[in-house]
């Protein structure tokens, strides 16, 4: 009995979630904000999807990038793979992984000199 008021219950509200998910809106250009920490500047990075972008000795690649839409809860979600160029070496794989605007402490490049985080997702003609 349990069960089938529990399949009552859930099973719409499983409905309503789902084409939610599904209008998530896949951009073309990543927003993110890069600080120096050594100087103190802070910068404005556009990283069209699959471009390499350099911010200081960094390289940055956003993979991926999306927005849930306006009458969403906000979030907007990156997936980036990053590389530390330093002289003398080859390319170090600094940070891959999702970065989220609502939570940017959630999953944080660790990095001596630089701290990268996600602003927005914008299509590729603004």
């Amino acid at each position: 009995m349990r069960a089938h008021v529990f399949g009552a219950v859930w099973a719409p509200l499983l409905l309503l979630a789902a084409p939610a998910a599904a209008q998530v809106a896949e951009q073309k250009v990543a927003v993110l904000q890069g600080l120096d920490k050594v100087t103190a500047r802070i910068s404005t990075l556009r990283a069209p999807i699959d471009q390499s972008v350099r911010f200081g000795t960094l390289l940055i690649t956003a993979r991926t990038c999306s927005k849930r839409p306006p009458e969403e809860p906000p979030e907007t979600s990156v997936f980036l793979e990053i590389y530390d160029l330093r002289q003398g070496a080859g390319p170090v794989l600094a940070y891959s992984g999702w970065m989220f605007a609502s939570s940017p402490a959630l999953a944080a490049m660790e990095h001596a000199v630089y701290d990268i985080s996600v602003i927005d997702c914008v299509a590729a003609a603004r």
